[in-house]
């Protein structure tokens, strides 16, 4: 059979190991898988198929360095995982049975007890009985808050395979954003980090388990894993088993182009996120360990994890070239050796010459991520005939709201400099009134009383004036320090029990908080109290994330951008502010599941992936700015501003297809899978409308304010009169020697 593609350079910079127990492990996967009836006689593997598989040498090479009853265990979870895969498929992928796929994850849960103590139910199949066994020898290692994370992690890898059916049913090629963030569930990844923490006796303290460096670890090392698996399993998936998810058919679909381009841009993005995750363990972690005060044994624990995570990046690689599971004959990263032996180093993939191309062609993207040079001239943003199928309609308050947000926030001194703060003077009262954040507000929310719509409208500005104020404050002095301490007092200002004192505010931006959460917080649940403040930090910590980026001027990695670009546009703020008034109707877990999650993305990307556009010429020409998804489209692809808008500009349309997709097809299996109540279910329905009016507000508000025109641009703060303030390049300094002056 012809190979649909050649296999490209890997950038593969750390050399694969093997552990000395492979054979060991062989002998006892097999002799496991057989007493719990995953061969002869299971209707989906006979030996021969384990024996060519190999699961043994792949956790060999993944988990180089384990004990050998550990590698005997991490194999027999391996051999676990992939019979599932192989037997969902062939009892409901093949048949499409939804139903029956859906009744046969259920019971799944309840073979992994947090106590062990908890009696689970007779096992019905090998799957059940695998998991049953696997979970009473694992656990006991390990502490309740791994097991929980490993428990969630499974399910997800479990419960997300109706998501791949669900696609195949339709025939429906998902949007790159859509299956970057389905994949990670989907394929696994995620779940083998579990496993590397037991593996390298290196359990991540609870501690830090859910910061950001911690989930971009796990993050990038799931995508690289993930996306490498698709250009091996690429023939075998789109051929044999009618896979709508696979990497390269995604980018094919979406980019247009030949198999092999698209297999050449999936190779580009595994690359660019192995050099988020290095860059993550460089910059970020020492910074972690220190704001955590961890002790040195728990820095040992995380680096040893990391460590595990890119031993098996390099382990599971050598295993796709070896496995007779994977297309990996012939292209460039192969290379004939009939006398191969499991305990070499060389060998396929290994040769000098593609280690030095792979390594040249990386490294030369590195570069072009930390060279950009800002403030270049690049002209009036283009605007492209954006898809929009919702109208937007606009509420009767909205001529008192621009009133009263311009009178609060006077009063909370948003409009004047900072005493003490050099470049704080970021905007005026004409400057505030062009913004116009309460027409955002209307269209948002046209059914709001007077008294919501100034919140909601209030809310915006304040956010906005705070987005504005990182980077002019501690942005252009690289006060990283000094953001990070405004955060943890934006933290504080914002109580989940009012009787708990919080400080005294002592900017405009703290006053603004501290106002805007006393009046929305109060008559908010605790649980709800929490939730909300969540999605405030959720912003701030998103900020930090752009000046850390400004200081090494550095380009975001592509997925790095559209997850975190949600956080600092403020998506997660809004959408809570949406939420307001329907927790009794909605159950908590129904806005957890990854259908209401995947609705919420779509519409979050199409609103700020819209942002990036209209402020293109703002942000790259006379802010130097370089979080801008057009541009970091051009940089990762290395293509011109026209071409990179049109990628943006199909992006968004794709996002904006997936979330009436999501609408219109997978809310309706939710509401079913969770009984949901007729009031539920108009309560989530109605929600649903909400974010159609977010989406299509927010291009009105673009289109109606006077923010992003080059107009505005020259004389920032909005008024003809302040020609005395220089703006653009090289005029920083006269701008602090003003601020200073003013502030003195």
């Amino acid at each position: 059979m012809t190979q649909p593609f050649e296999l490209p350079n890997f950038y593969t910079p750390y050399p694969a190991r093997l552990n000395p127990n492979l054979a060991q492990a062989r002998r006892h996967s097999k002799e496991w898988a057989r007493g719990m009836h995953m061969l002869e006689g299971s209707g989906v593997w006979e030996e021969s198929d384990l024996d060519a598989h190999d699961y043994a040498l792949l956790c060999s090479y993944t988990h180089p360095d384990c004990s050998a009853a550990a590698l005997s265990l991490v194999t027999d979870w391996y051999v676990w995982v992939f019979f599932f895969d192989d037997h969902f498929l062939e009892r409901f992928k093949r048949t499409l049975d939804r139903k029956g796929g859906k009744e046969y994850l259920d019971r799944l849960p309840a073979f992994m007890p947090m106590d062990l103590a908890t009696p689970v139910p007779e096992p019905t199949n090998p799957v059940e009985a695998g998991l049953a066994d696997l979970w009473a020898r694992t656990v006991p290692a390990m502490s309740t808050e791994w097991r929980a994370r490993f428990r969630e992690s499974t399910e997800n890898l479990l419960n997300e395979s109706l998501w791949e059916l669900s696609n195949i049913n339709i025939s429906r090629v998902p949007n790159p954003v859509e299956y970057i963030e389905m994949r990670r569930k989907v394929g696994g990844a995620p779940w083998s980090a579990g496993l590397v923490e037991y593996a390298a006796g290196a359990e991540v303290p609870a501690v830090v388990a859910g910061s950001r460096a911690l989930r971009v670890l796990k993050e990038t090392f799931s995508d690289a894993v993930h996306l490498r698996n698709d250009l091996f399993s690429y023939q075998r998936e789109t051929e044999d088993e009618g896979e709508m998810s696979n990497g390269v058919l995604v980018l094919e679909t979406f980019l247009g182009c030949t198999t092999q381009e698209a297999a050449d841009a999936v190779n580009e993005l595994i690359t660019s996120r192995l050099q988020q995750f290095e860059n993550t363990v460089v910059t970020e972690l020492p910074v972690l360990f220190a704001e955590k005060g961890l002790d040195p044994g728990a820095c040992a624990a995380v680096l040893a994890y990391a460590k595990g995570l890119q031993d098996w990046q390099s382990g599971g690689h050598e295993w796709h070239l070896r496995s007779s599971r994977y297309m990996n004959g012939g292209g460039a990263a192969a290379a004939a050796d009939a006398s191969w032996s499991p305990f070499a180093l060389g060998g396929l993939g290994t040769s000098a010459a593609d280690l030095k191309a792979a390594l040249t062609a990386s490294e030369m993207r590195r570069v072009r991520r930390y060279t950009h040079t800002p403030h270049e001239k690049v002209g009036p943003s283009r605007i492209p005939d954006f898809v929009m199928p919702f109208t937007t309609v606009l509420s009767p308050h909205l001529d008192g709201a621009r009133r009263n947000c311009i009178a609060w926030s006077r009063r909370m001194g948003l409009l004047e400099p900072q005493p003490g703060v050099p470049l704080s003077d970021i905007w005026d009262e004409r400057a505030l009134a062009g913004y116009d954040f309460p027409l955002c507000a209307a269209g948002i929310h046209p059914d709001a009383t007077a008294e919501e719509l100034d919140l909601v409208s209030q809310w915006l500005s304040w956010g906005t004036y705070a987005d504005d104020y990182y980077p002019a404050v501690f942005g252009r002095t690289g006060d990283l320090a000094g953001a990070r301490a405004t955060n943890e007092r934006l933290s504080a200002l914002m109580p989940v029990d009012p009787s708990t004192p919080a400080p005294e505010p002592v900017t405009a931006m703290e006053r603004g908080l501290a106002d805007l959460w006393a009046r929305t917080a109060g008559p908010m649940t605790p649980d709800a109290r929490r939730s909300f403040r969540a999605a405030v930090d959720t912003m701030t910590a998103g900020w930090l994330w752009e000046l850390d980026n400004q200081v090494q001027n550095r380009i975001p990695d592509p997925v790095d951008y559209i997850e975190m670009r949600r956080a600092t546009f403020g998506s997660d703020l809004t959408m809570a502010l949406g939420r307001l008034g329907r927790g009794r109707e909605i159950p908590p877990e129904i806005y957890r599941s990854g259908t209401v999650r995947s609705l919420e993305n779509a519409a979050a990307d199409y609103g700020m992936l819209m942002n990036d556009v209209f402020s293109y010429q703002k942000e790259i020409e006379y802010e130097g700015e370089i979080h801008n998804g057009i541009l970091v489209v051009q940089n990762f692809f290395d293509c011109d501003y026209p071409a990179a808008l049109a990628i943006i500009n199909d992006l968004m349309t794709s996002r904006m297809s997936e979330f009436q997709h999501v609408a219109a097809n997978e809310l309706p299996v939710l509401y079913d899978d969770f009984g949901l109540s007729a009031e539920g279910r108009a309560s989530l329905d109605g929600y649903v409308r909400e974010l159609e009016h977010w989406m299509a507000a927010i291009l009105t508000w673009h289109r109606g304010c006077r923010r992003y025109g080059e107009p505005d641009l020259r004389y920032p703060k909005g008024s003809p009169l302040r020609l005395g303030v220089p703006t653009g390049l090289g005029t920083a300094a006269a701008r602090i020697r003003r601020a200073v002056a003013v502030a003195g």
